[in-house]
């Protein structure tokens, strides 16, 4: 199951560090390693989130993920975006663009890092919406219920995330404005944060209001076909539904979206590490893979079913990378700092669901022994 699961991953990773010796030695060897452990350890919580979208969708669109997808996710978002990036704010050609990076990466690094507070905003408030969904969200199963629960009862306000989501843009761009003024040649900063910060809204918006659509359409389709044949099919288990088609394109496309919004911190945070923009894109699609694998690999163990704060944890991680991104529009916050937060969130998350587990299973341990449960109700 491991190997099947992460074989591709083990290759890429054998591939990707020769190439890094041959490139430029044993150097480029640790770099690459190490640009891959970071994207592995931002990119957690998105395996997680991932798993949860996946796991609704049929078998061919699961393959897609792992095919299509990679190819997007690698070679995409690891080493295209940063080049339009640079194209976009330096107004350049493309081919412009790819000689800068590699005849000057000095220059190619400032300009990606100029473009900082664009991406942020944009990345920003598309995670902040998947946040502030997740935790408007009436659930059966609560994680920290102190906070779900009021939080439940004040999703049922219409468009209380959305509303929430442009005063977080407001004013982050009014206070990039206050730091702009300090520093010339950026005065046009505020108006580039809150353009970048409104399409991440709406692509949000577009994306998963369009897979919510055809996913509800397909789920009412499948219970009227049970229906019909409800007396067929009397005392079989319910099938869960596969998004497949419509439904499914469209959750892919959400999927891809949502990648390339947590790869947005992993790629400025390699800038860090290296400016070469070979050795970063061989570390950061190593990485890239193995969160395409953990994902499949989560979905295939049924592991969100079996330990059910998981996706929790991975959304309050979302929750801290998004306010996370909309602060570095200003300051400057370490890459290991958003790395551990995802963690430690997650490791949270997954003892609570160990702990929930013993629980039950104690509980219903003590109901099938009737001996027990009279001893247990003479002691209490």
């Amino acid at each position: 199951m491991v190997l099947r699961t992460f074989g591709w991953s083990f290759a890429v990773t054998v591939l990707g560090l020769i190439a890094a010796v041959f490139y430029d030695g044993w150097a480029a060897f640790g770099v690459v390693a190490i640009l891959a452990i970071l994207e592995i350890s931002l990119s957690f919580d998105n395996a997680v989130v991932n798993a949860g979208v996946l796991k609704k969708m049929n078998a061919f669109w699961q393959k897609i993920f792992l095919t299509v997808g990679v190819l997007i996710a690698v070679f995409g978002m690891r080493l295209v975006f940063p080049v339009v990036i640079v194209a976009i704010s330096a107004k350049m050609g493309p081919v412009e663009a790819v000689d800068l990076a590699f005849n000057q990466p000095d220059r190619y690094q400032q300009l990606v890092t100029d473009a900082h507070p664009s991406i942020a905003a944009f990345g920003g408030m598309f995670l902040l919406m998947i946040f502030l969904d997740f935790i408007f969200e009436e659930r059966d199963i609560q994680w920290l219920r102190w906070i779900e629960r009021p939080l439940a009862k004040l999703g049922k306000v219409d468009m209380l995330s959305v509303c929430i989501a442009l005063i977080v843009l407001l004013v982050s761009s009014m206070t990039f404005a206050i730091h702009a003024h300090q520093h010339a040649g950026h005065a046009d900063k505020q108006s580039t944060v809150l353009i970048s910060g409104v399409a991440g809204l709406i692509t949000y918006l577009v994306v998963g209001g369009l897979s919510g659509f055809f996913e509800n359409r397909l789920e009412e389709e499948e219970r009227e076909q049970e229906e019909e044949e409800k007396a067929a099919r009397e005392g079989k288990p319910k099938s869960a539904v596969l998004l497949a088609g419509q439904a499914a394109f469209f959750m892919f496309l959400y999927l891809e979206v949502l990648d390339a919004s947590f790869s947005f911190d992993g790629v400025i945070g390699a800038f860090a590490i290296t400016n070469d923009i070979v050795l970063m894109a061989l570390g950061l699609g190593i990485g890239a893979m193995y969160v395409r694998s953990l994902t499949v690999y989560l979905v295939r163990q049924g592991t969100l079913d079996d330990y059910v704060y998981l996706e929790h944890g991975a959304h309050y991680a979302i929750g801290v990378l998004a306010v996370i991104l909309v602060v570095t529009i200003r300051y400057e916050i370490n890459e290991v700092i958003t790395g551990l937060v995802g963690v430690v969130l997650i490791a949270l998350s997954f003892w609570s669901s160990v702990r929930r587990n013993k629980r039950l299973a104690a509980e219903e341990g003590n109901a099938g022994d009737p001996t027990r449960s009279e001893s247990a109700s003479l002691i209490s």
